[in-house]
C-alpha cells in the first residue's frame, strides 16, 4: 500500500532540516520538499540536493521572485502599507504566496498533508495556515513545533548532531534569519534584551549609516499607474528594479530599522529588518503621491494603508477585505505617474524632486508673487464661512453664559433682601 505523502515548506536551515527526519520517524510518510526561491541567497541546487540526501522523495525548487514583487509588493507599496509606522511587511508578503505554491504542489502531487517549520510562538504558523486553508481547507497541516519534545533551538542542534544531519548554525550564531528580494530579518540572540543594542556586525544587506560615503547618491525613479517602471529613464523590469535598489540602497545605509513590534499572537518581539531598496521606494512613491492626490483622497487612503498594513501582517491576503482595498487603491493610482528624484545619504532616503503630467500642484496658484488666478481678497468669504459652525457655537456659549450670569446676580439680590428683613 502506497504511503501518504507530505509537503514539506523546506529552507534546508535548522529547522526544517530536523522536520524532514522527524516526520519520517513519527509518520512514516514520504516527504516532498518544497524550496521557495524569494530571492534569498541560497545555494538552490545544494539545498535540493540536501532534501533528497537527508530523506526526501522528491524537491521543488519555485521561482517565487517576479510574481512576489508584482502580485504583492506593488500592490503594497501602491496602498502605502506599512505595519506599526516602521515594519514594511518583508516576511508578511513572502508567507501567503509560498503557502498558495505548497498547496498547488500538494494538488499536483496527490498530498492530502503540508508541514511547516514555524513556531508556535510566531506570526508565520497563522500566515501559512490562512492561506492553505483559504485555498483548499481538505489539506491538513502538520506544525511540530506545536507538539513536538524539541523546545529550544539549542535542543534542535543536539537533535541534529545525533541524528548526523548536516546543518551550518551553532549554539554561538543563532539568529533566526529570513531573507527574501524585499528584505531581510534578524531575530533571536542579543536581540531578545531590548536594552542591548544591535551589533553592527547583524547586518548582512546594508552597511550602518556611519560607514556609509559621505557623498550623496542620486536615482530618478519612474513610476505609472503608482508601478515603478525604471530607473534614470531606463525600462526595467520589476527584479532589476528592485535589485538595483537594494544594491544602492544597501551602500548607502538606507532602510535599516531596529524595533519592537506586536506580534498577532499577542506578545512583542524585537526584529532588526534590512530594507534598503523597498524604503527607497516607498518614500518615492510617497513623494509622487504627494504632488497628485487631493487631500481628501490622501487621509482616506492613509486610513486604509493601516487596515491593508494589518491585514498583510495577519497572513489575510486572500479575503474579501484586502481584495476590496486593493480595488479602492487601484482607482487612486490611476493617475499616480511620473518620475522622482531619490537623494540617499548615510541612511536616509529623502524625494529631492518630483514632477508628473497629473500634478495638481500649480506654480501659478502657490507662488507669493503677484499672480492673476488667485483674488487674495476672496480668502474673506472663504473663511467666514469655514468658520461660521464656530461661530455661531461662541454666540450659543456667551448667551447662555450672559444668562446664567444675570441669573446668579438676582438670586443674591433676593438672598440680600431676605438677610436684611431677618
Amino acid at each position: 500500500m502506497a504511503k501518504e505523502k507530505v509537503v514539506l515548506a523546506y529552507s534546508g536551515g535548522l529547522d526544517t532540516s530536523i522536520i524532514m527526519t522527524w516526520l519520517k520517524e513519527n509518520y512514516d510518510y514520504d516527504v516532498i520538499a518544497v524550496c521557495c526561491n524569494a530571492g534569498q541567497k541560497e545555494d538552490f541546487d545544494a539545498i535540493e540536493k540536501k532534501a533528497i540526501a537527508t530523506g526526501a522523495i522528491k524537491a521543488y525548487t519555485v521561482d517565487l521572485r517576479e510574481e512576489m514583487i508584482t502580485d504583492f509588493i506593488w500592490p503594497t507599496l501602491k496602498a502605502g502599507a506599512i505595519y506599526e509606522g516602521q515594519y514594511m511587511l518583508g516576511t508578511s508578503m513572502a508567507r501567503p504566496l509560498m503557502a498558495k505554491k505548497l498547496v498547488e504542489i500538494a494538488e499536483k502531487e496527490e498530498a492530502f498533508y503540508i508541514a511547516h517549520g514555524c513556531t508556535g510562538k510566531g506570526n508565520d504558523q497563522v500566515r501559512f495556515e490562512t492561506t492553505i486553508k483559504a485555498l483548499n481547507p481538505a489539506i491538513k497541516i502538520i506544525a511540530p513545533w506545536r507538539f513536538w519534545d524539541l523546545q529550544s533551538r539549542e535542543e534542535l542542534i543536539e537533535y541534529a548532531k545525533s541524528h548526523n544531519i548536516p546543518i551550518n548554525q551553532t549554539t554561538e550564531k543563532i539568529y533566526s534569519r529570513d531573507e527574501n528580494i524585499w528584505h531581510i530579518s534578524h531575530e533571536g540572540g542579543e536581540l531578545e534584551n531590548p536594552w542591548n543594542e544591535h551589533y553592527d556586525s547583524i547586518h548582512v544587506l546594508s552597511v550602518p549609516p556611519e560607514q556609509a560615503p559621505d557623498k550623496p547618491e542620486y536615482v530618478d525613479i519612474d513610476f505609472e499607474a503608482g508601478v515603478p517602471v525604471g530607473l534614470d529613464g531606463v525600462k526595467m523590469g520589476p527584479i532589476e528594479i528592485l535589485e538595483k535598489l537594494n544594491e544602492m540602497g544597501s551602500r548607502n545605509g538606507v532602510g535599516t530599522i531596529d524595533i519592537i513590534e506586536n506580534r498577532l499572537v499577542g506578545m512583542k518581539s524585537r526584529g532588526v529588518y534590512e530594507t534598503p531598496g523597498g524604503t527607497i521606494l516607498f518614500a518615492a512613491h510617497a513623494g509622487l503621491e504627494q504632488l497628485i492626490l487631493d487631500r481628501d483622497t490622501t487621509q482616506y487612503k492613509a486610513i486604509v494603508a493601516q487596515k491593508f498594513a494589518q491585514l498583510v501582517y495577519d497572513g489575510l491576503w486572500y479575503t474579501p477585505v484586502r481584495e476590496a482595498i486593493s480595488a479602492f487603491v487601484d482607482v487612486t493610482q490611476k493617475e499616480v505617474t511620473g518620475t522622482v528624484k531619490m537623494k540617499l545619504y548615510k541612511g536616509s532616503a529623502v524625494a529631492a524632486a518630483k514632477k508628473s503630467p497629473y500634478s495638481l500642484y500649480n506654480e501659478e496658484f502657490a507662488t507669493f508673487s503677484k499672480d492673476d488666478v488667485y483674488d487674495q481678497s476672496d480668502a474673506e468669504g472663504f473663511i467666514n464661512l469655514f468658520s461660521l459652525p464656530l461661530k455661531i457655537r461662541a454666540i450659543q456659549k456667551q448667551t447662555v453664559e450672559g444668562g446664567a450670569k444675570e441669573h446668579e446676580a438676582l438670586e443674591r439680590k433676593v438672598l440680600k433682601g431676605i438677610d436684611f428683613v431677618g
